[in-house]
């Protein structure tokens, strides 16, 4: 009989520290599994490219949790947390490699997991499962927008554990460079007029905006549609941005900005963020985007995705794709990356489930 064994892996301060080495192969099981499953490797990241979002323990505290089938490593589980307002959550993930499949293995990290958001108080579990498979019989989400698959293992896994289906995000694919992307641009520009105004970085946000891009951030966790999950509230200072920020310098990605000011009042009332690698052959990571709801209606977040591609075609040119998340349900930013050129390669649902303690 196979025994499974799950321990916790030590985040090394660097890549040649003599404890990397678990990590470094955790970071090998990532790719290989999502290589795997989606056929491509858009979603590559190398372990430099990782490793400071796993140094960010002050305010976005994880843990990573490695699964062995008879003393090989096969699997990976993620527990992820936030402070404060946000302290009842767990976010978790699980892959398993291809051959390691159907022995019991994610199953047992999932269990794992949910033990660890027990011991620590959470009372809220929210899984994202990629659901690669089309066709066939599907199970809508209760938003009314998008479907998982039927059937499949990560879907049934989740049922049989109590989880329920809340949201359906879309992975989207734009392949470079966008026709047409200056007639966008100028129409935007048209449309916002010229109360706004569009401002472009690369790296570290410049002092004078840290404020309202501090602000920006906590307002993506409660204006962006969550459905049934309720995420909660993610408060973000300039002391956490700067954190962030210092953290990421290691990465070899490098963060690349348009951020839109409301000229009357001289604030940033939206901005979206490209991560791209060092590699011009690779993808770049559209990563938030957002335009406070109250500032809606004035062709922001197409004036801000389309300035951003532009920008990133001078500062980093050459990248053959940038991919995306949406929620299904966030019509109005599918219609903008529609517009843009944007395909759908991948859904994931989002589930969730209200932890209880054994009695």
């Amino acid at each position: 009989m196979s025994v499974i064994t799950i321990t916790e892996v030590v985040i090394p301060a660097s890549l040649d520290a003599p404890d990397a080495d678990e990590f470094l192969a955790c970071v090998e099981l990532r790719n290989i599994v999502n290589r795997f499953d989606s056929g491509t490797d858009d979603n590559h990241f190398t372990a430099a490219e990782l490793l400071p979002g796993w140094q960010k323990t002050s305010f976005e505290p994880k843990r990573l949790f490695a699964a062995r089938l008879d003393g090989r490593l096969v699997g990976r589980g993620i527990f992820e947390t936030r402070t404060d307002e946000a302290a009842d959550t767990a976010w978790m993930h699980v892959e398993v490699l291809p051959d390691a499949r159907g022995k019991g293995v994610g199953e047992a990290l999932a269990r794992h997991l949910e033990a660890v958001a027990l011991d620590e108080g959470r009372t809220r579990a929210i899984v994202y499962a990629p659901s690669w498979k089309t066709g066939g019989i599907r199970i809508p989400a209760p938003t009314g927008f998008g479907s998982v698959p039927a059937g499949t293992p990560e879907v049934r896994l989740l049922q049989s554990m109590g989880y329920r289906l809340e949201q359906v995000e879309r992975g989207s694919r734009l392949t470079l460079p966008s026709p047409g992307l200056p007639e966008l641009l100028q129409a935007a520009q048209q449309a916002a007029g010229p109360d706004y105004r569009v401002h472009t970085w690369s790296g570290a946000t410049p002092p004078e905006w840290r404020e309202d891009i501090a602000h920006l951030l906590t307002r993506m966790s409660t204006d962006a549609p969550t459905a049934g999950l309720e995420e909660p509230e993610d408060p973000w200072t300039v002391e956490r941005l700067l954190e962030d920020e210092a953290l990421e310098a290691s990465s070899p990605r490098t963060p690349v900005i348009a951020a839109v000011e409301h000229v009357p009042t001289g604030r940033l009332v939206g901005f979206t963020e490209l991560t791209v690698p060092a590699e011009s052959d690779r993808p770049a990571a559209q990563e938030d985007t957002i335009v406070l709801r109250e500032h809606r209606g004035h062709r922001l977040g197409m004036l801000l995705k389309a300035a951003n591609l532009v920008w990133l075609e001078q500062v980093s040119p050459g990248h053959p794709s940038v991919i995306t998340y949406n929620a299904e349900e966030n019509r109005h930013m599918l219609a903008v990356n529609e517009a843009l050129g944007f395909v759908p390669f991948v859904y994931e649902g989002a589930w969730r489930k209200d932890l209880v303690a054994a009695s």
